[in-house]
């Protein structure tokens, strides 16, 4: 017999309606909740008959059931915060009221009325019923549609958005994210107000229609983060990096529009590992091959981007680069994550045209290479430092990104090469671009044989 090796986890509550789909809703809160730390328990207020095309039908359990639920949880478990969604009729609302006034843990009121496709979740008198719970919300989180329903103001804008969330705050609720994925624009810009201090959480839009769960996964989000102790605005910046992460990867199910999805920061986090091994297997390679013929001066760094790579410190690249040595090339250290800066970003800002890109390396650019790179399988495009913008130039860290997309208008399809012609001070290099490991390493190796044949 083994002996058990339990965990202690904050436990968070989640009040919501069913979504058989399982992309919003009592779904989504306990994936989310359990993605970001903590366990979830439930109270099912609402069953849904719905998919990724739209809600067929909803059925408001009787509010002796939804209190049993309640009963059952608070009586036996440390709740540490508490979320509700889909409360769909007043009677909800008011019990509800009642329990958030009386529980010692930190309320997120996400008051879902109208779901992504557009049908009704919140009966006329439910709105009216909002305004008590509002009170005791230590976190409101409505969209535009439902801030203007329960402040007469709508936002389009970051001010109008402030303004809103001023209303709710001085109802009595502690703090107020106006979410923007429903305001036009480039960017999405969610406002948080509190009584003290107005906070902007700016990024740009993902060109997606799978944003279905994207308010519940949100909320969750922020309950758990709140229930494992952090305060609100740590709470809520987490929340939103992660939503933004759920969105940025949906999953293709469905017959519509997909799903966010909430699994993506785990996912991230559990491909690291293969990912490194995968770099540490091209740099051996690289090594036994002897690449030294297209080390850069500046060294040589194999890159490797998680299938859900946001930032420099989810990819993986050789410490210290490659170099060459008098027996040939050697890395100087070890593989860890956030180790590239300079390829990282390119590889990073790449993948905003392909996410599909994910290993990337940096080979010497001069006549004989240039001569060879047609031994490549696939198109090889290039950008010319002197065409950069002077406020892309300005902006530190900006060339790559600005680089990778002109890199991909001067080509049909994706690149599997690019070249930088460098300019004063600035090596020239060509970077090799791949889907996966083996490709990176097959494409550097007939590059380097092409480069040895003389082109």
């Amino acid at each position: 017999m083994r002996t058990s090796a339990p965990e202690l986890r904050p436990v968070s509550l989640t009040i919501a309606g069913s979504d058989s789909g399982g992309g919003a809703g009592i779904q989504a809160d306990i994936k989310t909740m359990e993605a970001r730390g903590a366990f979830a328990t439930s109270v099912i207020t609402s069953v849904t008959a719905q998919n990724t095309r739209g809600v067929r039908s909803a059925y408001t359990l009787l509010l002796e059931e939804i209190e049993a639920q309640y009963e059952a949880v608070v009586s036996d478990f440390d709740v540490r915060a508490v979320k509700t969604g889909m409360l769909a009729e007043a009677p909800v609302v008011e019990r509800v009221t009642e329990w958030a006034a009386d529980v010692d843990a930190p309320v997120v009121v996400d008051p879902v009325m109208i779901a992504t496709s557009g049908d009704r979740l919140l009966e006329p008198a439910g709105e009216d019923a909002y305004e008590a719970l509002i009170r005791e919300s230590t976190l409101v989180t409505p969209n535009a549609d439902e801030a203007a329903v329960l402040t007469d103001v709508r936002p389009v804008d970051a001010e109008t958005a402030r303004e809103a969330g001023e209303v709710l705050v001085d109802r009595g609720a502690t703090a107020a994210l106006v979410k923007g994925g429903h305001v036009e624009g480039e960017s999405v810009r969610d406002v948080l107000v509190t009584g003290d201090d107005v906070e902007e959480f700016v990024h740009p839009r993902i060109a997606t229609d799978a944003t279905h769960g994207s308010g519940c996964t949100l909320s969750s989000a922020i309950a758990a983060n709140l229930a494992q102790g952090e305060s609100l605005k740590p709470a809520v910046e987490r929340g939103v990096e992660f939503t933004e992460r759920a969105v940025r990867y949906p999953l293709d199910v469905g017959a519509g529009s997909g799903s966010v999805h909430h699994l993506a920061e785990l996912r991230e986090r559990a491909a690291r590992q293969p990912t490194a091994e995968r770099v540490e297997a091209v740099v051996r390679a690289f090594v036994d091959a002897d690449v030294g013929p297209l080390v850069p001066e500046v060294g040589m760094n194999v890159v490797g981007a998680t299938p859900y790579a946001e930032s420099v410190g989810e990819t993986a690249a050789v410490e210290g680069r490659i170099t060459r040595t008098l027996d040939g090339v050697h890395p100087n250290r070890g593989v860890r994550f956030g180790a590239s800066s300079h390829v990282a970003r390119f590889l990073l800002a790449t993948r905003e045209r392909d996410p599909s890109l994910r290993f990337a390396v940096n080979c010497r650019f001069d006549g004989e290479v240039e001569a060879a790179l047609p031994a490549l399988d696939g198109p090889v495009s290039e950008f010319e430092r002197a065409e950069e913008p002077e406020d892309v130039k300005a902006e530190e860290g900006s060339t790559m990104g600005w680089g990778a997309r002109r890199s991909f208008e001067r080509v049909d399809g994706t690149p599997v090469a690019v070249v930088d012609r460098g300019e004063v001070g600035k090596e020239a290099i060509v970077k090799l671009l791949a889907d996966d490991a083996e490709t990176l390493r097959e494409r550097t190796l007939s590059l380097l044989g092409a480069v040895a044949a003389g082109g």
